[in-house]
Formats: C-alpha cells, structure tokens, sequence
C-alpha cells in the first residue's frame, strides 16, 4: 500500500503543466500537427516589444485539427526526435476550403 500512496504524491507533486494556444498550419502527417505560437519578446536597448514566433509539432492522436484551427497543446514527454507536445483541444474551427491551397 505504500508504494500506491507514493505514486499518488508524485503524481500530484507534479504541479501545472506548460500550455500554449497556436494556429494549426500543417496536418499532413499522421496523428501530427504544426503549431505556429507567437509570442511578445521585449528588446533588450529600446525596450520595444517584438512579436517573435515559434512552430511545434503536436501529438494529434485522432486527427481531429485541420489547418486554420486555433488549438491548446501542452509539454510533454519527448514522442518522437521533434515532438515534444501533445493536442489538448480544438478551440476554435478555422475557415475550412475544400480542394484549396491557400
């Protein structure tokens, strides 16, 4: 009994896990996404905030997010040699075109 009580402290010990919201601009990979985040970076002379951008692949394990979609991925374990976040939900639905590339 006492190792199923430790495994519940480590597990609630863990605290908040890191999540963003992205736009989704690839899903062309299977049970994967591209996530493009933005994020405000202050310059270190001006003081100017700029408008810095990053793109994470995401575990999509149903493949349920299409390009347009405004999605929340959380940090996880390392899936693969580049994934390292995983789909919480699709937020909102993007303007879906059939048959068109943007």
């Amino acid at each position: 009994m006492a190792k199923t009580q430790a495994a519940e402290e480590t597990t609630a010990s863990r605290g908040r896990r890191i999540e963003v919201v992205g736009e989704v601009i690839s899903d062309k990979m299977n049970k994967t996404i591209s996530v493009l985040i933005y994020r405000l970076v202050r310059h270190k002379k001006y003081g100017k905030y700029m408008r810095r951008t990053s793109v994470f692949k995401a575990h999509d394990e149903t493949n349920v997010a299409k390009i347009g979609d405004t999605v929340r991925i959380y940090q996880t374990r390392p899936l693969s040699k580049t994934k390292r976040w995983a789909l919480a939900e699709v937020l909102k639905t993007g303007n879906r075109t059939e048959g068109v590339e943007a």
